[in-house]
């Protein structure tokens, strides 16, 4: 069975990491002061305007989006110095695919702010400082065991290397993303699951006031993120939780009011979906439209295996035509009609936006 990839939304305590959870998968996880503290699971739908229009030319019985799964994990409190607290922290984050970082923008009476001000950078930092930390020890403590005999240099003289260049970056305080490996550097570091390689999204959560005036240090939060190149997104979760409970209508007025197009939310989903390295392909038809997440570079034969295991063992061939192809012709007749149908074997790459029949025989 293939692995269900998962994010991780990891953040300092009180800046709204349970709300967000529940906004994004629909739970109705306890959240606040005195709630429990424990890892919640949950997945969320993808929204893709692409599965809409879809969904009203072929007017299916049943409409799936894509899915992505998110873990809330336990605020960390670095100045509570709790070792266990710190252990568990790190395990959730290393089993996670990639990490949605939270940082606090909005006011509330009665819940104090972690640097007695509202100060989303350097919550930023607190946590990733964090995540250098994990690497940097377990850097040293390899480089330390590898440095006991001369003879186990000898043997590892690739992989100190390696450790030597990693320890540079983090002394730097860099992400160990930007780092460029060898094809016999690859193994060795995929190996050590550091931290800061993972892929991180980065969500504002932010207030009626900070979606429309901004808020306290936006301008230097929008400097960390651009550096280290990692995407931002500003969410207001109390607000959109509070209007999602409305009729359809009343929430476009809601959303106009704030001068939002989408909400927040659904840009998130989209920015975590990418961070994987996830790409859609679609099935269409009388019963059902469905957008299937795949890694990019998944070839045709693997994706009919997402579909079904037969469609997979018994694959003939895929006919495949490109979403936008579909929308500016607007109807698969007329698709046919230009050409730009196509046969693809096994091999073939799927693109993002391909819609797909696949042929098989069982």
């Amino acid at each position: 069975m293939e692995r269900v990839l998962e994010i991780g939304i990891v953040g300092l305590p009180l800046v709204g990491k349970t709300t967000l959870f529940n906004l994004l998968t629909g739970a109705k996880a306890p959240t606040g002061p005195g709630s429990e503290p424990r890892v919640r699971r949950g997945s969320a739908p993808v929204p893709d305007s692409r599965l809409d229009f879809l969904a009203s030319l072929y007017q299916p019985r049943k409409v799936t989006p894509a899915r992505i799964d998110f873990k809330d994990i336990p605020g960390l409190d670095p100045r509570q110095g709790e070792k266990e607290a710190r252990i568990r922290f790190l395990e959730e984050v290393r089993s996670a695919d990639a990490l949605c970082f939270v940082v606090r923008a909005f006011n509330h009476p009665d819940l104090p702010f972690y640097f007695e001000k509202m100060s989303p950078t350097e919550e930023f930092r607190e946590i990733l400082a964090e995540l250098w930390l994990a690497d940097y020890s377990l850097v040293e403590k390899r480089l330390e065991r590898l440095r006991e005999g001369k003879k186990a240099r000898r043997d590892k003289e690739v992989e100190v290397q390696l450790l030597e260049r990693c320890r540079e970056i983090l002394e730097q305080e860099e992400l160990l993303q930007k780092l460029t490996l060898s094809p016999e550097e690859g193994p060795i570091f995929a190996n050590y699951g550091f931290l800061t390689v993972k892929p991180i999204i980065l969500a504002v959560n932010v207030d009626e006031r900070g979606l429309k005036e901004g808020y306290e240090g936006k301008e230097e939060l929008l400097r960390e993120a651009n550096a280290r190149g990692i995407p931002l997104v500003e969410v207001a979760a109390q607000i959109e939780k509070e209007i999602a409970s409305l009729p359809p209508e009343e929430q476009e007025l809601f959303m106009t009011d704030l001068g939002l197009t989408e909400p927040g939310i659904a840009r998130l989903a989209r920015a975590a979906y990418r961070s994987l390295g996830l790409i859609s392909f679609f099935t269409v038809g009388e019963d059902e439209v469905r957008a299937w997440p795949i890694r990019e570079g998944t070839t045709a034969r693997e994706a009919a295996g997402k579909v079904h295991s037969d469609i997979e063992r018994g694959f003939i061939r895929a006919e495949v035509f490109n979403f936008e192809d579909l929308k500016r012709l607007g109807s698969p007749a007329k698709v046919r009609e230009a050409g730009l149908l196509r046969l693809e074997g096994k091999d073939y790459r799927v693109r993002d936006g391909d819609v797909i029949y696949f042929r098989f025989k069982v």
